[in-house]
């Protein structure tokens, strides 16, 4: 009796959790849905409500991404999309930058002055816009820049490197992500393992397949002058002694010209890259955070307002997103401990380390610093 009264018991006590733990999965299933659904409506609202301005910046937004692409279309439809992807006439000068603005005097006094504080030849700026965070790293010697890839010899075979990993490979003293790479929107290995668009590494074509998401190349030149074009091809970047470079855009600014294209463009806020040179040889990266609560993001016309404020001559955006990221090793422990590469922006809370790449812009030390 003693013992069927305690099996009714247990069978009761079972029943009691399993009716608890289904509940309480309904309850997480219900407001999951309800969240979901609520983001629909935002969505929608945001797609479809009276404000074209924040339709816009919503769905290019999206665009720019790896995973939300398809996004926009449901809601507005693709026709509208291409409509909102349109843009005004582009007025850059030239097909390539001409590049006799640039004037490189190591030895200038003013220079001296504005350096004399940063003996290892790296400033960081922070700034901030109305949607975003940004860091400015001024770099003194254009000749210390360089193309650093994952791997001499690139295929889908062999996963791209991180940058943290490739910084210390490599005894860089800065760096930051660079060109497009092989994006399928899966999670797998082949994802930045190989460069889309041409790749200049060390006076050498090493990548010259696929083609970058964006129209525009940038790299430097055999007197360290950045070059910056619509397009570029490996016998042209031979021909005009181009060390350094890879496939990204667009052109932000040539020749100090502004791309009245890029700046007016629909571009959406997200985190963003770019390189540029002063007239005086120094080089900018800039990266904007992005995807945060605290920084939404940078469109185009941002970037191009904190290179102008900066004085750049040339400029040209890089790959972002998930990919935007700026490293600096920490020669006199502003940012932390002396001696180690500090994580200058901030990515995305979802990733726990840099993407995989195949290129990037990196920073040899000079014997002061």
């Amino acid at each position: 009796m003693s013992g069927a009264f305690l099996r009714t018991k247990r069978k009761e006590k079972n029943q009691l959790w399993l009716r608890i733990v289904l509940r309480s999965l309904l309850v997480i299933f219900t407001l999951i849905l309800l969240l979901f659904v609520g983001l629909c409506v935002v969505m929608n609202t945001i797609f479809n409500g009276p404000s074209e301005s924040a339709r816009n910046v919503l769905t290019m937004s999206l665009l720019e991404s790896s995973g939300m692409k398809w996004c926009p279309a449901i809601f507005i439809g693709q026709e509208t999309v291409d409509e909102i992807r349109s843009s005004v006439q582009a007025t850059l000068p030239n097909d390539i930058s001409v590049s006799d603005q640039v004037i490189i005097r190591p030895d200038d006094s003013v220079a001296q002055s504005e350096w004399k504080d940063y003996p290892d030849g790296i400033r960081i700026d922070f700034i901030s816009g109305d949607t975003y965070n940004a860091y400015v790293m001024i770099i003194r010697d254009p000749s210390a820049v360089y193309m650093a890839t994952s791997n001499d010899n690139f295929s889908l075979d062999v996963p791209g490197t991180r940058i943290n990993y490739q910084i210390e490979k490599e005894g860089a003293i800065a760096a930051i992500n660079a060109g497009a790479f092989y994006d399928n929107g899966q999670i797998s290995s082949v994802v930045g393992s190989v460069p889309e668009g041409l790749v200049i590494a060390g006076g050498k074509v090493v990548w010259d397949e696929g083609q970058a998401p964006e129209e525009g190349f940038v790299g430097f030149n055999k007197d360290n002058t950045l070059v910056v074009a619509k397009s570029m091809t490996g016998s042209k970047a031979m021909e005009l002694g181009i060390r350094d470079g890879c496939c990204f855009g667009p052109v932000l600014i040539m020749d100090g010209v502004v791309n009245e294209e890029a700046y007016n463009k629909n571009s959406g806020w997200n985190p963003r890259t770019s390189i540029g040179q002063r007239a005086d040889g120094a080089v900018l990266f800039v990266c904007i955070d992005g995807r945060q609560a605290g920084s939404l993001g940078g469109s185009y016309a941002d970037m191009i307002d904190i290179m102008t404020e900066y004085g750049a001559i040339n400029a040209c955006n890089l790959d972002g997103g998930s990919s935007t990221v700026m490293l600096y090793r920490d020669t006199y422990g502003r940012y932390g401990d002396a001696g180690k590469v500090q994580m200058i922006n901030n990515y995305s809370l979802l990733q726990e380390e840099p993407r995989r790449m195949p290129t990037f812009f990196m920073v040899r030390p000079n014997e002061e610093g």
